[in-house]
């Protein structure tokens, strides 16, 4: 069996010596090309497979990952991508690895710039990031690069920004998905609504963007004489000025019975509804966290959709972990799968690990 093969066998096998063979598996420096040749011929005559996992814990170095997150309230969806991310480091503590979370607020750009500069001050051996606008992002990105810090996205795929892996859903293929499920509850309905959180009147994230994109074009395609009002929450607003704005949009629009939230805010509009006893309109939205699912088990949102957070937070440590730590190839492009959820099956949604 190939583990036990040892470094001595190898050297015999190759003709040279048992610190040649060491070096050529550790990729170190210092052997000649023939060598090198020989060794490496030894090896695949011998299907030696060097047990990674021994060799990454008996280097005993230590190991820091950053984390940067839009700044949040409790219980909100970035919970889960923490939550998932720090049980994937305490898997992962035998092999010294620490995380660190750094916040910036999606309100102010300059609070993006200063955090992503802190990160990078701190020297980081790899980085998960939520991205902000692509040339701010991209600033952070060149550098990382540069460094050579390899580095995972969430949220927004952004290929242009060459990370090492992404998670996440395909943003317009849920917008497309949740117009579908949407339109299967309309019935007869003339008109629906798009619940906005914007920041200077511009989507907060690329996600939420894209999931419009996704929506409309299925409407476009399948329901072209819905008409589509849009209510706008703004992120920099009062939280008790949303009463007001919803108060106003559905006195002026009292022929809206569906709506659709396109983050993970649907419960601002669900405990809206439970407060005012509207029990004929009912909106939809995305992410299983707490108060979305209390809406949920009320009435007041009618199917939510999920994105596994938690395992987002959680597989993203174990690529960097394997990038860098095993030196083992990851997969680039992660689409996390777009599950319908109702009141019948939320208690069987399970936070499973990747």
């Amino acid at each position: 069996m190939t583990e036990k093969i040892r470094i001595k066998d190898i050297a015999e096998r190759a003709g040279v010596s048992v610190g040649t063979v060491d070096r050529v598996i550790h990729k170190r420096p210092n052997v000649s090309v023939d060598a090198l040749q020989k060794v490496e011929k030894a090896l695949k005559e011998m299907n030696y497979q060097p047990n990674v996992y021994a060799s990454a814990l008996a280097y005993n170095k230590s190991y820091t990952f950053y984390i940067l997150l839009p700044k949040h309230a409790s219980e909100a969806y970035w919970d889960e991508i923490e939550e998932g991310a720090l049980k994937a480091v305490e898997q992962r503590r035998d092999f010294n690895i620490s995380l660190k979370i750094m916040y910036y607020s999606r309100l102010n750009s300059e609070s993006f710039v200063e955090t992503f500069q802190k990160c990078l001050s701190k020297e980081p051996d790899g980085v998960i990031v939520v991205p902000y606008t692509l040339a701010l992002t991209r600033q952070f990105t060149d550098v990382l690069h540069e460094k050579k810090i390899p580095f995972v996205l969430l949220d927004s795929y952004i290929p242009d920004l060459k990370p090492l892996s992404f998670y996440g859903q395909d943003s317009f293929q849920s917008g497309s998905f949740a117009a579908h499920m949407l339109m299967l509850f309309t019935q007869s309905e003339t008109s629906i609504a798009i619940v906005k959180q914007t920041i200077d009147g511009k989507m907060a994230s690329r996600q939420q963007e894209y999931r419009e994109k996704g929506l409309r074009a299925y409407m476009e395609s399948n329901y072209p004489d819905i008409n589509i009002y849009e209510v706008n929450l703004p992120l920099d607003e009062e939280r008790k000025q949303y009463e007001y704005i919803l108060d106003d949009f559905f006195t002026n629009h009292p022929e809206i019975h569906h709506c659709i939230a396109l983050n993970s805010k649907a419960h601002l509009v669900g405990e809206y509804l439970l407060k005012k006893n509207k029990k004929d309109i009912q909106i939809v939205g995305y992410d299983v966290v707490l108060k979305n699912v209390e809406c949920l088990k009320k009435g007041s949102v009618s199917f939510l959709i999920a994105q596994h957070a938690y395992q987002q937070g959680f597989a993203s440590i174990e690529t960097l972990f394997r990038h860098i730590v095993l030196k083992k190839e990851v997969k680039p492009v992660n689409y996390m799968p777009i599950e319908f959820l109702t009141k019948e099956n939320i208690d069987f949604y399970h936070r499973t690990q990747i």
